[in-house]
């Protein structure tokens, strides 16, 4: 497994990434060597927080602890994303007798047991915005996310408000 270590606002030490080479083996097991990690950890006041994110084929499982410890954040963080991959495994035990997740390509050959109820269809029209207009209707709406036509580039963008405070924006890449 490919694993890339960030540091934001700090340095993280060669003890937490030895830790973290030691506690993705876990997450290896099921993926094999072709999966990649990205390991993010932050320090905010007398708070860290670490960010891992697996990619495998298309398929990305992500986790966010907060703890006073880095390595405590970490253990976490690696535990829940476990849980997130053996919850999938158990959906689709059929297909997993062959190993793994190697039979999948997409996220669309799953077959789920659970089945998703939709309980309510929206539909709304887009205008032409800037993002800064997107963010300012979000605020006023007092949503979460807020879908519009980005005046920019004339594409279907997403903003939502990030837990740390901040904005986010999802752009889409159609291949």
């Amino acid at each position: 497994m490919k694993i890339t270590i960030i540091g934001r606002k700090c340095t993280p030490r060669d003890s937490f990434k030895e830790r973290a080479d030691k506690r993705l083996k876990k997450i290896e097991k099921f993926f094999g060597t072709d999966a990649e990690a990205k390991i993010t950890a932050t320090v905010e006041k007398n708070e860290m927080i670490v960010e891992v994110t697996v990619f495998y084929n298309s398929m990305i499982f992500r986790s966010q602890e907060r703890s006073q410890d880095m390595n405590d954040a970490l253990d976490r963080c690696v535990d829940s994303l476990v849980r997130q991959i053996r919850k999938n495994k158990t959906r689709v035990e059929k297909k997993l007798r062959s190993g793994a997740f190697e039979a999948f390509d997409a996220i669309d050959e799953f077959e789920v047991e659970d089945k998703f109820e939709v309980v309510r269809s929206k539909e709304i029209v887009l205008k032409p915005q800037s993002v800064d207009e997107a963010i300012l209707q979000m605020n006023l709406l007092d949503h979460r996310f807020y879908m519009f036509l980005n005046s920019d580039n004339d594409k279907i963008c997403v903003v939502y408000a990030r837990n740390d405070g901040g904005y986010g924006l999802i752009i889409p890449d159609i291949d």
